[in-house]
């Protein structure tokens, strides 16, 4: 039998260590390190993905650190990395939906359920957006409170506003709200 494996390395970030994982379909795994280790991920994906996780490089981890780079140096705005997302059909339309919004623009819990056909699904959608396994690339960060309030990001909200100030061009987030 085949083993397929997810290759995974470390990046240093303006937001703190990074865990980055791409399988030969795309990139998997972009996570905050304080908020999983390294045991707990290779778990996960063994069971999401059916692969063993080996820490290595990979063109796709290169290319994902280039534009992960890039990104925090605002030279690009959209990511071409491709994707390989495992999850529910109802996890898919939410992640696809995020993947829709533009840079430097939120978008509320409530829209996003609303955009998927399900307008009372708001809390689900915040369950979904929790679960997205690439953080950055797929701008889970960019979805917020319906009332303007930020919570709800699992690499916690102080990242989530200086993701959104980065991508506003702002130094804090009351002036993004503000703009």
């Amino acid at each position: 039998m085949q083993v397929f494996k997810l290759v995974y390395q470390y990046l240093e970030s303006p937001l703190g260590k990074l865990i980055l994982g791409v399988t030969s379909e795309g990139c998997c795994l972009l996570e905050f390190q304080d908020r999983y280790n390294l045991p707990k991920i290779k778990t996960k994906y063994k069971k999401s993905h059916n692969v063993e996780c080996v820490q290595g490089t990979h063109p796709l981890l290169e290319q994902l650190e280039g534009e992960l780079n890039d990104y925090f140096q605002r030279k690009i705005r959209n990511f071409t990395v491709p994707l390989d997302l495992k999850g529910t059909s109802f996890e898919m339309k939410v992640w696809e939906k995020l993947l829709e919004i533009p840079y430097g623009e939120t978008r509320s819990y409530a829209e996003i359920a609303k955009a998927i056909g399900n307008p009372g699904a708001v809390r689900a959608v915040g369950r979904a957006n929790g679960r997205n396994p690439v953080a950055i690339v797929v701008p889970c960060h960019r979805v917020i409170a319906s009332n303007g309030t930020l919570h709800g990001y699992g690499g916690g909200v102080w990242r989530k506003e200086k993701l959104l100030a980065l991508e506003s061009r702002r130094k804090t987030l009351k002036h993004f709200i503000e703009k």
